[in-house]
Parts: structure tokens; C-alpha cells; sequence
């Protein structure tokens, strides 16, 4: 089904405002074929597929402005700066390169030194001012490839315009991990970030995220893991309640490689995060898992894809929303098993918690196979808390309130569960348990 193009003139004024420097240099061309993919595709809109669960608007809208598709009014991006600052950082007691971006621009006085064994690490700007540089094999590239079957028109658009981000070339065993921190300091900043990994064969690196990025962050990662190679990834988005973002990422799985990533998310009024995942080389596996906890005028909506193309491939899906006061989480999963991709191993699997009456959950689940030996499954499940399992915990003089959130814990524990780092692991279940316990009535 062609992609309905936006009907609200916001694609004239973006393409209006795209620097001509932008088609120059090693990127002209990505730059150019992205810019042309959206001028097809054009901006998303509330019709689409794929965005009739959430809605397009704050991710496209001016930030001051108004829609004319709804009577919700624009997002408040009037944080106070360093309004934050009071809570703890996350992954702060954890040894690791800290690298950080402001408002999405690299600052280098707040980072470490960008030295560290067996990785390459340097900024997307730093990278692009070069006559010729490796990323000119990736950049873009992913990002295209994973346009298809299902459109992704704001990815694009990040790949036309972006200049921020990271670039990592990784060639071997890195020591500790790479921890990535977006820090927002203006009231209405608006970020967008495009960073590259590259896994080397028999390579192996941890990638940590966190922080709010800006007001309204776009981003785009696109990573390529080679034979044998492992790539970890663990993101936390919260601390700031007004927060829109989009994120993406996209990902190519050579022979008998690992990619595995979780997000965890708390506060912020429309976060999307999309997955493009492509397991082109036979034996690789993927695991792509997130928990989200919504109280109030939250949004939260996982759309992921993961494209079967080799054999004896495995790939998981593991998402938990726990949502109360009116909040809404969506969860939009397929698995793709293409032609060939004998022995696909395809698990997928997404539970919404309600705590009252006036919260959704949204699941559109999908399976498209094409092989015949495979062993592929799917399930969504929604419901409220289990009283009798309250009733029991009650009973042995523990309050309602503690028990309720030991149930929402236990509830949320099998996605966590998929992060490998204990010690991080520990550290987000904490974390967790603080932030529930602050928002219990």
C-alpha cells in the first residue's frame, strides 16, 4: 500500500530550510538519496499503517505551534534548566567512556578522552569535515535498506540532514563500555543525532544511552555487526517529562554474530522508538527487549521489524508497559522469514499492565513466513493487576501500596531479564522501583 503523503505543508517547510552544503562531501550522495526518499514518501500522517496507534504530530509539529489534525495542545518544552539535576545519573558508578553531547552537539569538555583499546570513536561533524572516511560504506545505507517493506519517513529525513552524532569502528575486545550521555539545556532545543557502529569480525563492544537529548530528538543509529561479532546496547530515556523523541535504529547481522538491546523508559509525553533488524548470515541472533512506565499525559509506542534472510537465525522480542492515569502504550512487532530461512527460531512477545480504567495498550502483533521449517510465535496480552495475588500479599502485612508495586516489579522483570550485565540489570530494577514508588497514589 503506497505511504500517504503528510497533507499539513510541513515537508515544503523542511525542504525549504536544507543547507545545499548538505549534498557535498563524501555523504552528498546519502544525503541526496534520503532527501529524494522523503520527497516519495512524504511526512507521516495519523492515516498511515503504522502510525494510527500514535499519531505523527508532536514528532513533526513546529515546537511552538499548533495541529490542525487534533485539539491537543502543542507540547510544553519549557523544562527549567538542569531541572534534573537532583536525581542520580544513571550508569554514574558505572567504569566506562563517557562521551556527550548538549542539546545533540558533541561537547568535549564534558566527555573523556575518546581513547580507549580496540575502538575507534569520533564525531559524526569530525568524520564528515574528512576529503574521504569509512563511514561513506555505512552511512545511509541501513537506513535505506530498511525502508522497505515498511516506510520510515523521519529517518530519512535525519539521514538528509543530520551532522551530529558518533561514528565507532570497533576491532576488537573493548575493555569497558562506550556510554553515550544527551544532556538538554535550552527550553526548546530540537536534536538531531545520527551515529554509525561498525563490529569488526570477531569484535565485540557494550553501547550505553541515556539522557533526554532535547526537547524533541530525533535520532538514528545504524550498526553493522560482522561475522562472529557481538554488539550490546542498553539506552535509558527518562528524567525529563516533557520530552518528545523518534528514535531508530537499524541493524545487519552477519554469520553467527549477536546483537541484543534493551531501553527502559520512564516520563516524557510521545516517545517512538522504531527497530529495523536484518539477520542476513545464517546462525546470527537478535534480541531487542524494552520495559516503559507511564503515569499521565505519557505516549509510548515500540514499532519493531525483524527480517529473517539466512538460516538457523534466532531473534526475540520482549516488551512491558505498565501504564496508569490516562497513559497510552503501543507495541507494533513483525517477523518477517523469508524464502530459504530454513530453522528460523522467531519469538515475540508483549504484555500491557493497566493500573486504572482510563490507560490503553495497543498491540498490532504480525508473523509473515515463507519458509517451511521454522518455529515462530507471537503473543500480547492486557490486564490489570491480579487481585488475588494482592489478596495474598495483603494478607501477610504487606500495605497495598507496596504490594501493588511489587506486583508491577515482578511484572516487568521477564524484559529485564534479557539484559545480560547483571550489575546493570540490578542497577535499572532500582531504578524502577524508585520511580514507582514516587508516582504511587
Amino acid at each position: 500500500m503506497p505511504v500517504q503523503k503528510s497533507g499539513n505543508g510541513g515537508l515544503d517547510a523542511i525542504l525549504a530550510a536544507v543547507d545545499p552544503k548538505e549534498g557535498t562531501g563524501w555523504h552528498g550522495l546519502a544525503r541526496r538519496d534520503a532527501l529524494n526518499r522523503l520527497r516519495t514518501m512524504g511526512l507521516p500522517v495519523p492515516r498511515d499503517e503504522y502510525w494510527r496507534f500514535s499519531g505523527p504530530g508532536p514528532l513533526i509539529w513546529p515546537i511552538e505551534g499548533t495541529s490542525p489534525e487534533t485539539t491537543r495542545p502543542p507540547v510544553d518544552c519549557t523544562m527549567p534548566l538542569h531541572a534534573s539535576a537532583a536525581v542520580r545519573s544513571v550508569f554514574q558508578e558505572t567504569d566506562c567512556l563517557r562521551m556527550v553531547f548538549i542539546d545533540g552537539v558533541f561537547s568535549p569538555d564534558r566527555s573523556d578522552d575518546l581513547v580507549m583499546a580496540n575502538v575507534d570513536i569520533v564525531p559524526l561533524s569530525e568524520a564528515m569535515a574528512l576529503d574521504i572516511h569509512w563511514s561513506r560504506d555505512l552511512f545511509g545505507k541501513l537506513e535505506a535498506d530498511g525502508q522497505s517493506p515498511i516506510a520510515r519517513p523521519l529517518a530519512a529525513l535525519n539521514t538528509a540532514v543530520a551532522r551530529n552524532g558518533f561514528v565507532m569502528d570497533v576491532h576488537g575486545q573493548v575493555p569497558k563500555p562506550v556510554c553515550m550521555v544527551y544532556l538538554r539545556e535550552t527550553d526548546q532545543s530540537e536534536a538531531i543525532i545520527h551515529s554509525l557502529v561498525k563490529i569488526r569480525k570477531g569484535a565485540s563492544v557494550t553501547l550505553l544511552e541515556n539522557g533526554p537529548g532535547a526537547a524533541r530528538l530525533n535520532s538514528v543509529l545504524e550498526i553493522d555487526v560482522e561475522q562472529n561479532a557481538r554488539f550490546d546496547h542498553v539506552r535509558v530515556q527518562g528524567r525529563d517529562h516533557d520530552r518528545v523523541a523518534a528514535t531508530h535504529q537499524f541493524v545487519r547481522l552477519a554469520r553467527e554474530s549477536s546483537f541484543r538491546s534493551f531501553s527502559m523508559t520512564v516520563n516524557g509525553v510521545h516517545t517512538r522508538n522504531e527497530t529495523y533488524i536484518a539477520l542476513r548470515g545464517d546462525e546470527a541472533k537478535a534480541t531487542v527487549a524494552g520495559v516503559c512506565v507511564g503515569d499521565g499525559e505519557f505516549l509510548h509506542d515500540d514499532t519493531v521489524f525483524v527480517l529473517h534472510d539466512a538460516e538457523r537465525c534466532e531473534s526475540r522480542q520482549v516488551f512491558k508497559k505498565v501504564l496508569g492515569n490516562g497513559s497510552k502504550g503501543v507495541f507494533q512487532g513483525k517477523i518477517l522469514v523469508r524464502p530459504g530461512a530454513q530453522k528460523t527460531d522467531g519469538y515475540q512477545i508483549s504484555k500491557g499492565l493497566l493500573l486504572d480504567g482510563t490507560s490503553q495498550f495497543l498491540a498490532k502483533p504480525e508473523l509473515e513466513i515463507y519458509a517451511d521449517d521454522v518455529a515462530c510465535s507471537h503473543g500480547s496480552t492486557c490486564g490489570a493487576l491480579d487481585e488475588d495475588s494482592l489478596f495474598y500479599l495483603m494478607a501477610r502485612g504487606i500495605t497495598r501500596s507496596e504490594a501493588q508495586r511489587m506486583l508491577v516489579l515482578a511484572f516487568l522483570e521477564e524484559a529485564i531479564d534479557e539484559i545480560e550485565d547483571l550489575e546493570i540489570a540490578a542497577d535499572l530494577r532500582d531504578r524502577l522501583a524508585e520511580w514507582i514508588a514516587r508516582h504511587s497514589s
